[in-house]
């Protein structure tokens, strides 16, 4: 039977993927749809059964997240109870809150936590083993610069060799770079330890990220990739203060050993993950650059070069007007948790633009204001500003590169966005420590703020020109 005979675009006028189901086994079928970039799956069952059919849609949303056709090795089956199903339920087949999911989620809230345990608690290790303030930042810029060249790689091999082994191998390598903090004596063995650990963390989150943004099903990519980040941002207030707490009340050995019992248990919670062992097109050749998120990677580069200002100098300059630095990081904490679900939603909805453009404007207004603050009020205003601006367009602009790139370069586009973010971390906080130096602090909140004025002026001139980029549908949720 020819592919062709189904006919799915007249069951569905919105088809960007397809989960087949099979219930018998047919290898020329199978064959036909992996070619056209659809996965299937095969089990006998009896299609006048509602507990086989349940049970057959159960195991495909949780390998694959969503079910778009139910077919056997004749054709189509409108008799099937699953398939009118499906055509009477419109989305309620594209599932989001899958066992894998939720276990990607929870590995990444994990890993998280023990890569942020370091962030503030390092730079004090290098003290302690004789290392000077400039040590400190090659410490610090030598784990970004290995994470930022070998995030394209990574990147590139994802799509052609599969998601799985990167996992496992980068996690692996992360887990030992941890506990290797136990034998460093030396500043120069730190830096090299800093190195390749910044190797397993591109290999380890941009596989991690990518499998994750397979299991979100399309019609719901910003409000998956919501839920997401906002494991990422917990970690990133969990993290810190529990690193600065470990080491006040134990030692830094106690803190690197929690921090491998952290990445082993994001380990054992990926190994629990069903996703497929092979990869979902297939790539010919591995492919390092994804031209058409160019513009949406340029514009969040500059929206995390005020990030990395406001990571950077935010708790200084809060201190020095007489403010717990610790009030601005719940609110901002607290406004991200709030407005990330319902911007994923009205994303998915209304489309990413219609939740970029705003946010980045809330965003560029909170950082004006947080440069104008005298005292706590100024501050909890920014700090709520900032959690929705930032926390609404960043899953938009990561939605928005997964749709733009070919759902066979989704391991590319995931890896260009991480490395903007990443670029745009490291740089700013050096651009804006110069910019320090040469003038106060509200300076360097409005360039900050500017920075983020430049990312939506860029928005808009791509917005601009959208259809003149292949509007794909990426992701993995066939």
């Amino acid at each position: 039977m020819e592919l062709e005979q189904l006919q799915p675009q007249s069951l569905r006028p919105r088809a960007p993927s397809w989960c087949w189901l099979l219930v018998r086994e047919d290898r020329n079928l199978q064959d036909e749809i992996q070619n056209h970039g659809g996965q299937a799956i095969y089990q006998v069952a009896d299609v006048a059964s509602h507990k086989q059919m349940e049970e057959l849609a159960e195991y495909a949303l949780e390998q694959f997240g969503t079910i778009d056709v139910l077919v056997n090795n004749a054709g189509i089956m409108p008799q099937a109870f699953l398939f009118m199903s499906f055509l009477e339920g419109g989305y309620k087949m594209e599932r989001l809150w899958t066992k894998s999911f939720v276990f990607m989620t929870l590995a990444m809230l994990f890993l998280f936590i023990a890569f942020y345990s370091l962030l503030p608690t390092l730079p004090q290790f290098v003290k302690q083993i004789g290392g000077s303030e400039a040590q400190v930042g090659w410490v610090t810029g030598v784990f970004m610069l290995s994470a930022v060249l070998f995030r394209p790689i990574i990147g590139g091999l994802l799509d052609r060799y599969g998601r799985r082994a990167f996992m496992v191998s980068g996690l692996i390598m992360f887990i030992i770079a941890m506990y290797m903090y136990n034998f460093v004596g030396g500043v120069v063995v730190l830096i090299g330890l800093r190195f390749m650990h910044g190797i397993s963390w591109a290999f380890s989150t941009t596989a991690m990220i990518t499998s994750t943004t397979d299991m979100i099903p399309d019609a719901r990519r910003g409000e998956g990739m919501g839920w997401f980040s906002m494991a990422m941002t917990l970690a990133m207030a969990i993290g810190p203060m529990y690193g600065l707490w470990v080491i006040q009340h134990q030692s830094y050995h106690e803190l690197f050993l929690y921090a491998v019992v952290l990445s082993s248990a994001a380990l054992i919670l990926m190994i629990g993950v069903k996703m497929p062992s092979r990869p979902q097109f297939a790539v010919k050749s591995i492919v390092l650059f994804e031209r058409s998120v160019l513009p949406v990677n340029v514009a969040t580069f500059f929206l995390y070069v005020a990030y990395g200002g406001i990571t950077a100098f935010v708790a200084l300059f809060i201190g020095s007007i007489g403010v717990n630095s610790g009030v601005f990081f719940l609110v901002y904490a607290a406004m991200l948790a709030f407005s990330r679900p319902i911007a994923g939603k009205m994303s998915d909805r209304q489309g990413e633009r219609f939740v970029i453009i705003p946010s980045l404007l809330i965003a560029a207004v909170a950082l004006v204001v947080l440069s104008l603050s005298t005292g706590l009020l100024g501050v909890l205003i920014s700090a709520m500003l900032y959690g929705i601006g930032f926390g609404s367009a960043q899953p938009a602009l990561q939605a928005a590169t997964l749709r733009l790139a070919p759902p066979d370069r989704a391991g590319v586009a995931n890896a260009s966005f991480l490395t903007a973010t990443d670029l745009g971390i490291g740089l700013g906080s050096i651009l804006l420590g110069w910019v320090l130096q040469l003038s106060d602090y509200r300076m360097l909140f409005m360039v900050s703020a500017a920075s983020v004025g430049v990312c939506l002026l860029l928005f808009i001139l791509f917005v601009r020109h959208m259809k003149s980029y292949p509007e794909h549908k990426a992701g993995a949720d066939v």
